[in-house]
């Protein structure tokens, strides 16, 4: 958990205000409360050992002419979490089907925050757990398809 939010904590922001915030969840009566916050969808997130609750609010970080920063900030750090999570042998699935009011109420998380993702981290299963839907047991047997580099990289001009 530590090393997870050291390697978060590396990321650059704005002004260096570090808007991010993370609440990991790994004991089993609060990861239950967790599963209370998640969509139906989401149900394969109770295989999970730990949830990591990722938020932040508007006024920790810069507000440039209108440009927010505060999640792309958020968003940065999260990676690097991501990324030293999948270094250490983990799978860290972040999503967006949860209520983030519940998640609030679970983890005291004062209103003025946004609850941005969960991120849920284990280890990979061998086996496609009866949870996921078809869809999403095909999703883990194959990555999924991606777009090809010149819908969104553009050299020297935006051309799309």
């Amino acid at each position: 958990m530590n090393d997870l939010a050291t390697h978060a904590a590396l990321a650059a922001s704005c002004n260096n205000y570090q808007p991010w915030r993370y609440v990991f969840v790994y004991e089993k009566d609060q990861l239950e409360k967790m599963w209370t916050a998640l969509s139906r969808g989401n149900k394969w997130v109770e295989l999970a050992s730990m949830i990591i609750a990722v938020f932040s609010r508007e006024e920790d970080d810069c507000v440039i002419r209108s440009r927010v920063y505060h999640h792309f900030d958020v968003g940065m750090a999260t990676a690097h979490l991501i990324l030293r999570a999948t270094e250490l042998g983990l799978v860290a699935h972040p999503i967006a089907g949860f209520k983030p009011k519940r998640v609030r109420e679970v983890l005291g998380i004062p209103d003025e925050y946004q609850v941005i993702t969960l991120v849920n981290v284990g280890k990979k299963s061998p086996e496609i757990h009866p949870y996921l839907t078809e869809e999403q047991a095909g999703r883990e047997k194959e990555r999924p398809k991606r777009k090809p580099l010149n819908e969104f990289a553009f050299h020297n001009k935006y051309s799309g």
